[in-house]
């Protein structure tokens, strides 16, 4: 059989390969290259870059403190015609953060002001987005606790159940001039 007819069938190899946690020792050394090339030395000797699996909604965060870049590892099971693209192009933006922070100092920009926009133009990003468009969904708790007030009977639902004695806010407000008043302590009920 032909090495062509051998490959027709299979998926075509993945251009950006990571690891799904953890430090990405190849990214972490395109990052230090592109610092370099921009003359931030400094940058380029402290960069890392970092799968995060607890990330759910944000594509990538940069810190400028510690000079890490994170991505979601979702990033990677998106569909291969968006992959490449997006994963190159979260990077960027990651990076353009640190590169303009680099570039300022210890001064405060703007997260996404005109010196994170002079960043991404220098690292081939001209015209980025401050938001990507990802249909990343964050995690839903189910809320497993009501609390009714006895007075007025408004309903307060909760992820997690009320560690101390509460309230119904507006009844105490309008009765007891904003003081916590227990005639109006909130009931609480288990859902299931």
């Amino acid at each position: 059989m032909a090495d062509s007819e051998a490959t027709a069938g299979a998926t075509p190899p993945r251009l950006w390969s990571h690891p799904r946690s953890g430090r990405d020792e190849a990214l972490t050394l395109v990052a230090a290259g592109f610092a370099r090339d921009l003359g931030l030395e400094t940058l380029a000797k402290a960069v890392s870059v970092l799968w995060n699996p607890r990330m759910r909604t944000a594509a990538g965060r940069a810190f400028a403190r510690d000079w890490i870049i994170e991505l979601n590892p979702r990033l990677q099971d998106l569909p291969e015609d968006r992959r490449d693209a997006e994963l190159r192009n979260t990077f960027l933006h990651e990076l353009a953060h640190l590169v303009a922070f680099a570039r300022v100092g210890r001064k405060r920009i703007a997260p996404h002001g005109p010196e994170w926009r002079q960043a991404c133009h220098d690292l081939g990003i001209p015209g980025e987005d401050r938001c990507h468009a990802l249909d990343f969904q964050p995690r839903r708790h189910a809320k497993k606790f009501a609390y009714t007030c006895p007075a007025c009977e408004a309903v307060i639902h909760r992820v997690r159940r009320l560690r101390r004695r509460v309230a119904c806010y507006p009844c105490c407000r309008k009765h007891a001039g904003g003081q916590y008043d227990a005639r109006f302590q909130l009931r609480e009920t288990r859902l299931d």
